[in-house]
Order: C-alpha cells, then sequence, then structure tokens
C-alpha cells in the first residue's frame, strides 16, 4: 500500500547512490548478493540471542541494497536472472526474520511466527501467481513499470512488512502480537489478490 509513495521520495537519492556505484563497477547482481547477506545475517543475529538494534541496522542496510540493485540494473542492464535474484531472495529474507524470532525463544514465539510464515506464503504464492499470468497476457505494471515482472499490490506490501520487522526488533517482547497482527492484515492482502487473479481473462493464457 505504501511503496509507491515510498519509493517516490526515495527515487533521488537511491538513484545518485547507484551511479556512484556504477561508475566504480559494482553489477547489480553484487548489490543483490551482498544486500540478501547483510539481511540474512541480521536475522542470524536475532536466532542467537544478540543485540535486536544491531540486527536492525543490518536488516536496515540488506533492505537499502535491496532497493539500490534494480536502479544500478537500470544504469547498466536489466536481466532476467537479476529480477529472479531480487524477489528469490527477498522472499528469503523476508521468511527468515519470523524464523529467527522463533528460534529467540520458542516458547513465546514459535506458533506466532508459523503463522506469520503461513501468511507470507499466501502473500507470495498469489502474488508470483498472478505475476506469471500477468506475463503470458502481456500485462504491464502501471503503478510499478520498472520491475521485471508484473508488481501486484497490496495492504501488505515491502514497505509495511519492514515497518513491522523494525517494530519487532525494537520491541521483541511483542513479537506475538505483531505477528498475529500482521498475519490478519496479509490475509486481507492475499483476499485481494485472490479476487484480483480471478477476475483474470478467463482466455489467452493455458493452464
Amino acid at each position: 500500500m505504501l511503496d509507491r509513495w515510498m519509493l517516490a521520495r526515495l527515487a533521488g537519492p537511491v538513484d545518485r547512490l547507484a551511479r556512484a556505484l556504477v561508475r566504480r563497477g559494482v553489477s547489480a547482481d553484487a548489490v543483490t548478493l551482498a544486500g540478501a547477506a547483510v539481511g540474512l545475517a541480521g536475522s542470524a543475529v536475532l536466532a542467537a540471542g544478540g543485540s535486536a538494534g544491531m540486527a536492525l541496522a543490518l536488516m536496515a542496510l540488506g533492505r537499502l541494497a535491496d532497493g539500490l540493485d534494480g536502479a544500478v540494473a537500470r544504469h547498466t542492464a536489466t536481466t532476467p536472472r537479476g529480477a529472479f535474484l531480487d524477489i528469490a531472495l527477498d522472499f528469503l529474507f523476508y521468511a527468515s526474520v519470523p524464523l529467527a524470532f522463533a528460534l529467540r525463544d520458542p516458547t513465546a514465539n514459535a506458533l506466532a511466527a508459523a503463522v506469520l510464515l503461513a501468511a507470507f506464503i499466501g502473500t507470495g504464492s498469489t502474488f508470483l501467481a498472478y505475476a506469471i499470468q500477468a506475463e503470458r497476457l502481456g500485462l504491464r505494471s502501471t503503478r510499478y513499470p520498472h520491475k521485471g515482472f508484473h508488481y501486484l499490490g497490496g495492504l501488505t506490501e515491502g514497505t509495511e512488512t519492514l515497518a513491522c520487522f523494525a517494530a519487532m526488533c525494537l520491541w521483541p517482547s511483542a513479537f506475538a502480537v505483531l505477528a498475529w497482527g500482521f498475519a490478519g492484515l496479509c490475509l486481507i492482502t492475499i483476499v485481494t489478490r485472490l479476487a484480483a487473479g480471478w477476475a483474470l481473462p478467463s482466455s489467452g493464457a493455458p493452464r
């Protein structure tokens, strides 16, 4: 819901940083991989019972790289591999955070983490299934024209997810409450994406 608003405000600084990286010969894939490694390191810190503040800082750096890789690619060359890495590693990072909190305190967090992971499977699968059919039908997203494939929005997009993760890191004892609440918001996203998929043309793309 907030991604387009956030991306518009970050576009200028991100583009300037991307240009600087391109001048130094840094590739978009390198930025993607580095960002994923840093973000997953933040989850590992959480899982090991380390500082939630340090984990949040690492996650923030990882997400900055996630915004940079696309800008770097637009100044060099966009590739199917880059688009694949971007979304696949994003989903792995998103899954790692609830898992980390479950490992950090299984008694208090495991059930809520499992519910949130199930909600993430729902939002991710409906997102990717719609993108596949949109590609087959030749549909293009007007909201996110620079993405590597069709982006279908929802109530819980990347910005909302990261805000939730930040709150979890700042108040780790409230993880279960935050996880249950965000899973409920994800359910709304799942329903709206299922409705969007149902509204796709009934012919023109094979099953």
